[in-house]
């Protein structure tokens, strides 16, 4: 796929002092090593890692970090003397309860960390002198599914059956509401980024469904798949964070021009069904297999796909990889972990490789 955009410019993020919340999850743990390759200094904000292994501790990322901050996002206190002692040009918001089954086990949670946690991230904002571009990443099931075939734009109503996708949307209107109350007037740009299903090497979470197949072909057995006709936006982990990147840039440089909602999907032909994820997953590597679940499963959204327009038109950012490429990637990684390999050099060869693709 022709790319319409450069790398995220390392003459902008050389020398920017970031606070990134989440820093020890799938995600921001690809982001703090794009972020270190680009030359910022990173302040990470986190609990510890979720699962072990993690793929923070596999490519030795405490080593990547100007300071590294264990604490809960709903601590107030914390957060701020976090905030303030690292002085960020740029905050990038990414600790969250991340998944929808857990939220049905542990819904109070869910909110307390998706909406609450947020809400003390911003307040330290408010108490800061230094930040001038906020990113919050939300999720693409921020939006009232109504299970059609049309993909959702940032304009669609928020909602959410499930208490994840509620407490994401949320924290959406917690957001605007910030915006307008405080901080555009406090010259301040503040955005939301709404990412669709990520992929990639190095995430561990349980009932996701790439991480619970690599799980089952290492042991030897079938994945019992749940849902195997619903429909998602997959994207390589990549994808989304050049997104983030691009769009904390444009905050910074250009205020509150940029200070919205921004999706970060993949093209329609990546809107794949988890059976279609399975089937080629198999293809890709002989050991794997799977079977249908026949157990009942809390509801999950049966057809979700993004809208990337927006971005595309007003920041020039577009999906790099087609999905068969992020699925032939997201095995390499694995691959070269199970085999001992430099996990932090082999994570900088793809972030450039996507990169300069």
């Amino acid at each position: 796929m022709e790319s319409l955009v450069m790398p995220p410019s390392a003459a902008f993020w050389r020398t920017k002092r970031v606070f990134l919340t989440g820093h020890t999850g799938f995600k921001g743990s690809w982001l703090t090593v794009c972020l270190s390759e680009l030359g910022a200094e990173v302040h990470g904000l986190s609990l510890a890692p979720p699962t072990s292994p993690a793929m923070f501790d596999s490519c030795a990322l405490s080593s990547l970090l100007a300071s590294d901050t264990r604490a809960d996002i709903r601590d107030a206190v914390a957060v701020q003397q976090a905030m303030q002692a690292a002085q960020p040009d740029i905050v990038l918001h990414l600790a969250a309860q991340p998944l929808v089954k857990v939220s049905y086990v542990s819904a109070a949670d869910t909110y307390e960390t998706n909406v609450m946690g947020t809400l003390r991230v911003l307040d330290a904002v408010r108490q800061s002198s230094s930040v001038k571009s906020v990113v919050v990443v939300t999720t693409d099931k921020c939006y009232e599914n109504r299970e059609w075939p049309w993909s959702y734009r940032e304009i669609d109503a928020l909602g959410g059956h499930d208490p994840y996708s509620s407490s994401k949307a949320c924290a959406e209107i917690l957001l605007s509401s910030y915006r307008r109350s405080f901080f555009a007037e406090a010259g301040v740009a503040v955005a939301t980024a709404r990412a669709g299903n990520v992929i990639g090497g190095g995430d561990w979470a349980q009932d996701r469904l790439v991480p619970d197949f690599l799980r089952a072909m290492d042991a030897g057995e079938a994945l019992s798949v749940r849902a195997s006709g619903a429909i998602r936006p997959w994207q390589h982990v990549l994808e989304p964070l050049h997104g983030y990147l691009l769009l904390a840039e444009r905050l910074y440089q250009e205020g509150q021009a940029f200070a919205d909602a921004w999706n970060f999907g993949p093209v329609e032909e990546d809107c794949r069904s988890v059976g279609w994820i399975a089937d080629t997953l198999c293809e890709l590597d002989s050991r794997a297999s799977w079977q249908r679940d026949q157990v009942p499963h809390p509801h999950e959204a049966g057809l979700l796909k993004l809208d990337s327009s927006k971005a595309l038109s007003r920041l020039g950012w577009r999906p790099r990889w087609h999905l068969h490429q992020a699925l032939h990637q997201t095995l390499a990684w694995h691959h070269a972990w199970l085999t001992g390999s430099d996990m932090l050099a082999f994570t900088r060869q793809q972030i450039h490789a996507y990169w300069q693709h």
